[in-house]
């Protein structure tokens, strides 16, 4: 029996709020991790920028820091 142009958008739909609602539990998940890390004294908010600053490639990140570097000295921030 062939499939209908209905039956495949239903499923393709059906399979995208699978996936959403996996990544929400995946989200929770990556919560209770930063929660787990504030309760053992480690700085939450940091944590994420580190986590962020692992993402991105060694040059882009030395070169944010470097532009960061200009930006403070601008504005005479130590």
């Amino acid at each position: 029996m062939a499939e209908t142009a209905d039956d495949r958008l239903r499923l393709l739909i059906e399979r995208i709020e699978r996936l959403e609602e996996e990544k929400k539990g995946i989200g929770d998940d990556i919560k209770d991790v930063y929660s787990e890390g504030k309760s053992a004294g480690y700085d939450a908010k940091i944590m994420r920028q580190i986590v962020r600053l692992r993402k991105m490639k060694p040059d882009d990140r030395r070169e944010m820091e470097a532009i960061l570097e200009v930006y403070k000295t601008a504005l005479g921030i130590d």
